[in-house]
C-alpha cells in the first residue's frame, strides 16, 4: 500500500492543498516524462538519420500521416482525462471503474479499424503527398510496422492519461524511461547490428511501446479503487461513451485540423526535395523538445481544473487558472532561450549534413518566436477543456490551421520562389506558422477572459444519469466503503 501523501506514485488529489505545490508535484515528472516520450521517439531518427541514407526524411513524411490517423485517440484521451479527473474530485469511485472499461474497450476497436485501413492504403497516401521515389518504400515500410503496434502505443497513452488524471504522474514517467531505454537498445541491435535500416526502427519501438502499454495496465489495475471490476462495470454504457466523445471529438478534431494542415504543408515540403524534408524533420523533433514544457501545463490545467471543478471548487480554479498561466510564461521563456543555444548541436544529432544543418537551423530560429504564445495558448486550452469546454481550441484551431496558416503558407511559398529555392522558400513557411501561433494565443486567451466558460463547469455528467437509480444505491454503498482517497494508499 502507498501512502499518498508520501509517495510520487500515488494518485494526487488536487482539490487540497497549496495549488503552486500540487501544480510543481503534478507537473515535474509530468515534464520529464514528455521529454523522455520525446526522446523515445528521437532516437529513431538520430540513429536512422546517422546510418540510414534517405531514412531520416523517410520517418518524417510519415508524420502527418500518423498523426491524421491517430485522431481517434485522442479524442478518447481528452474525453475520457476529463471525466477521470472530475469522477476522482467528486469521488465517484464506481463511475470512475466503467469510465475506464468502457475507454479501453473503444480503445481496442479503434486500433483495429485503424490498422485495418492504414495498412494496405499507406502507399496510396505517401504518393498523394508526393513523397520522393527514393525514400518512398522505406516510409511505407516503416508506416505499415507503425501500424501493425498501434495498439500498443495506444494502450500506453490511454493508460497513462487516466492516471494523469488521478494525479499519478510519476508512475506513467518511470514506466516511458524503461521503454525509451529499451527502444534505444532494440535500435541499435536492429539498425547498426543486424541493418534492417528504417523497419528496424519501426519494429523497435512497436515492441518497447507493447511492454510499456502492459507495465502502464498493471500499474492502473493496481489501484485500490479501480478494482475488483464486476460484470456491470465491464459493459457497455452509452452515456459514458457519448460523453467521452462529447468532450472528446472536439480535441480530436482540433488534432485532425491540425493534421490536414499539416498534410497539406508536407505537400509543399516534399516539393522542395529530400533536403529540406530532412532538415524539416531535425526541425520538427527539436521543435518538439522546446514544446514540451507547453504541453506539460496544457495537462497540469486539465487534471487541476477536472478535479476542482469535480469537487465544485470555482474559486480554487480560478485562483490556479493565474499560476498555471504564470509559470508556463516562465518557463516558456527559458525553454526557448535554451534550445536557441543548443539548436545547432541538436540538429546535428540527426545528420551529418552541413546543408542540412543550416536549413534547419535557418526554419528553427524562425519557430522558436512562437513558443511564448503557444505557452498560452496550452495553459488557457488545457483550463478550458478541464472545466468541460472542449469546443472552442477547436474553433480556434480551425480558424488558424485551415482558415489562416494553410492558405498562407501555399502564398508565401508561391511568392518566395526564387533561383535557390524554385518550388519556394521554407523559412516563409515557417513563417506561416508562426503566425499562426500568435493569433491561437490571443483567441484562447480572449475566449478565457471575455466567454462565461465557467457555466460549462457546472453541470458534470452524474452518475444516476447514467445508470438510473441502481446505480446511484451502488454509488451510495461504494461511497461508505471509499470514504477518502486517502485511506486507499
Amino acid at each position: 500500500m502507498f501512502e499518498k501523501t508520501k509517495s510520487f506514485f500515488a494518485v494526487q488529489d488536487m482539490t487540497e492543498g497549496k495549488i503552486s505545490h500540487n501544480i510543481i508535484r503534478f507537473s515535474v515528472p509530468l515534464l520529464i516524462g514528455n521529454f523522455a516520450q520525446q526522446l523515445y521517439q528521437t532516437v529513431d531518427a538520430i540513429i536512422v538519420g546517422q546510418s540510414v541514407p534517405g531514412g531520416l526524411a523517410a520517418i518524417g513524411t510519415t508524420g502527418p500521416i500518423m498523426n491524421f490517423m491517430i485522431i481517434v485517440f485522442m479524442a478518447l484521451a481528452t474525453g475520457a482525462g476529463v471525466m477521470v479527473s472530475q469522477s476522482f474530485g467528486a469521488k465517484d469511485y464506481v463511475k470512475l471503474r466503467r469510465i475506464v472499461a468502457n475507454t479501453i474497450m473503444l480503445l481496442v476497436v479503434s486500433s483495429l479499424v485503424l490498422m485495418a485501413i492504414v495498412i494496405p492504403l499507406g502507399p496510396y497516401l505517401l504518393e498523394l503527398l508526393n513523397t520522393p521515389e527514393e525514400i518512398i518504400g522505406m516510409a511505407q515500410d516503416y508506416l505499415s510496422i507503425i501500424f501493425i503496434g498501434i495498439m500498443g502505443m495506444a494502450l500506453y497513452n490511454i493508460s497513462s492519461g487516466v492516471l494523469r488524471g488521478l494525479g499519478d504522474s510519476f508512475s506513467p514517467l518511470l514506466l516511458l524511461i524503461l521503454a525509451t531505454l529499451i527502444n534505444t537498445g532494440l535500435d541499435i541491435y536492429f539498425v547498426w547490428y543486424l541493418g534492417w535500416g528504417v523497419a528496424g526502427a519501426a519494429w523497435a519501438t512497436i515492441i518497447a511501446q507493447a511492454i510499456s502499454a502492459v507495465l502502464t495496465l498493471v500499474r492502473l489495475f493496481g489501484i485500490d479503487f479501480l478494482h475488483p471490476y464486476s460484470k456491470e462495470d465491464m459493459k457497455p454504457r452509452w452515456a459514458i461513451i457519448k460523453e467521452i466523445y462529447h468532450l472528446g471529438i472536439p480535441a480530436g478534431l482540433t488534432q485532425g485540423i491540425f493534421a490536414i494542415a499539416m498534410l497539406l504543408v508536407q505537400n509543399l515540403i516534399n516539393q522542395m526535395g529530400t533536403l529540406v524534408i530532412e532538415a524539416n524533420t531535425a526541425v520538427i523533433r527539436v521543435d518538439a523538445l522546446a514544446m514540451m514544457p507547453n504541453f506539460t501545463f496544457g495537462m497540469a490545467a486539465m487534471t487541476f481544473v477536472g478535479q476542482n471543478v469535480g469537487a465544485g471548487k470555482l474559486d480554487r480554479v480560478h485562483r490556479g487558472s493565474k499560476i498555471l498561466s504564470r509559470m508556463s510564461l516562465g518557463v516558456s521563456i527559458l525553454t526557448t532561450l535554451a534550445i536557441n543555444l543548443l539548436g545547432p548541436i541538436l540538429l546535428g544529432l540527426f545528420s551529418k549534413d552541413p546543408n542540412v544543418i543550416l536549413v534547419g537551423r535557418r526554419m528553427f530560429l524562425v519557430l522558436s518566436l512562437g513558443y511564448i504564445a503557444v505557452s498560452q495558448t496550452q495553459a488557457f486550452g488545457g483550463i478550458l477543456r478541464g472545466a468541460g469546454n472542449t469546443m472552442p481550441s477547436m474553433w480556434i484551431a480551425l480558424f488558424t490551421s485551415i482558415v489562416i496558416r494553410t492558405p498562407l503558407a501555399y502564398l508565401v511559398t508561391y511568392l518566395s520562389r526564387s533561383a535557390e529555392w524554385p518550388n519556394g522558400s521554407p523559412y516563409w513557411l515557417q513563417a506561416s506558422l508562426l503566425i499562426a501561433w500568435v493569433l491561437g494565443a490571443v483567441a484562447t486567451y480572449a475566449y478565457y477572459r471575455f466567454a462565461n466558460w465557467e457555466f460549462k463547469s457546472q453541470n458534470p455528467l452524474h452518475a444516476a444519469d447514467l445508470a438510473g437509480d441502481a446505480l446511484a444505491e451502488v454509488e451510495a454503498e461504494a461511497r461508505a466503503e471509499f470514504r477518502d482517497p486517502s485511506d486507499l494508499f
